[in-house]
């Protein structure tokens, strides 16, 4: 237990690390200009759907500080209600101050004599005024420094990597002081584990080698699962819906498939075949199949990461452009309705958070199936298939 406790940890913090740096900031320059074209001729149903997707957007993007929500106060200033988080940067030596100094993006941060302005999710080094500079397609030209901050993406999967290491050492532990009994919360975990064990390692990786991948595949589902779930909160997290999340676990799966891989599994890649015909008949055939083989590899991690990042991207995109529709319609009628879809969808949206997970750990253990199968467990195979 201990041992794939520390193996769990270590994919966490390995994950954790992976991140730092990594972290997705979109540049939408012409939407985020877009209210300030707008003009006294426009409508106020016009601004209100205007406001509505720019909401939107802001929900589906990562950001330097946590901001929980925002209100317009009597001064008609907008007032966000939230904390800052560290911005840690690489220029010419390590800076790391407060995300607070740019207030939101509206004011330039000063750091040992140094400027930098947040603009539209990126840091770029600056002047005094907050000057950026432009080429002929109207994109910064600013110098940007290397950014390891911890973003409010990184903070959430920082928050779920301590959550699961509580998690897991109380359930270790009830089942020391209680003979192999759970207590508590791990009563409601536990049936999970054991199906992850029993329905999915097993079944896709054989009875041999399952108890090595079990690790990454308990953490990788719990991991998933607890962010989705994480994401249904009204806080604007949608860490599981940036693309640099899903192609960092991805290239988990990717690494420990292809690195714990049998000489049957590469075999099969580089021999498709095996000794069913001459090699002088398979070399034609070869020249198609092994290309194939080897583009497979890639396709695995890269159908995963899709997976994840489409499904739960849109799902955000669907819950708040339903829960928008209540303040574009603004009617007895529509708000209602509105209302109601909203919470059908959350309500299938909880269903997708756990199914996700599942996906995701189920293809990956099948992936690590075929890595780990060998001659025998091949030929036993066959004959089960014979056999129906």
């Amino acid at each position: 237990m201990q041992r794939n406790f520390l193996g769990k940890t270590f994919t966490i913090l390995f994950l954790i690390s992976s991140m730092l740096g990594f972290s997705q900031h979109h540049d939408t320059h012409g939407e985020a200009t877009h209210s300030e074209e707008q003009t006294s001729e426009t409508s106020p149903k016009q601004q209100r759907k205007n406001e509505v997707k720019e909401y939107v957007q802001h929900h589906l993007l990562d950001s330097h500080d946590f901001n929980i929500f925002s209100y317009t106060g009597e001064d008609g200033h907008q007032h966000h209600v939230g904390f800052p988080l560290p911005v840690i940067l690489w220029d010419n030596g390590l800076k790391i101050f407060s995300s607070s100094k740019f207030h939101h993006g509206e004011e330039v941060a000063e750091v040992n004599g140094d400027y930098y302005k947040l603009y539209h999710g990126k840091i770029y080094k600056t002047n005094a005024t907050g000057t950026i500079n432009y080429d002929e397609d109207h994109h910064p030209v600013n110098v940007k420094p290397l950014d390891f901050s911890i973003t409010k993406s990184v903070f959430m999967i920082i928050l779920t990597s301590i959550l699961l290491f509580l998690l897991f050492t109380s359930l270790a532990k009830s089942y020391a002081k209680n003979g192999g009994i759970a207590k508590g919360a791990g009563r409601f975990f536990e049936p999970i584990v054991l199906y992850i064990r029993d329905e999915i390692a097993i079944p896709n990786i054989g009875e041999k080698k399952y108890k090595k991948y079990m690790p990454y595949l308990l953490t990788i589902f719990f991991f998933i699962w607890f962010l989705n779930l994480f994401g249904l909160t009204p806080f604007g997290i949608n860490v599981t819906g940036n693309i640099a999340i899903t192609v960092a676990l991805a290239i988990l799966t990717f690494l420990l498939t292809n690195f714990t891989g049998t000489k049957d599994y590469w075999k099969h890649i580089f021999d498709p075949l095996g000794n069913s015909m001459p090699w002088i008949a398979k070399i034609p055939l070869y020249i198609i199949l092994i290309p194939i083989e080897v583009l497979g590899i890639f396709i695995k991690p890269f159908s995963l990461l899709i997976r994840l990042y489409a499904n739960m991207q849109a799902g955000h995109i669907v819950l708040g452009s339903l829960i928008g529709l209540i303040y574009i319609f603004q009617n007895w009628v529509g708000g209602p309705l509105s209302f109601g879809l909203a919470f059908a969808i959350s309500m299938i949206e909880i269903l997708v958070a756990l199914l996700q997970a599942y996906i995701f750990t189920m293809l990956s253990a099948l992936y690590f199936g075929f890595a780990a199968e060998d001659h025998s467990h091949a030929e036993e195979h066959e004959g089960e298939v014979q056999h129906l």
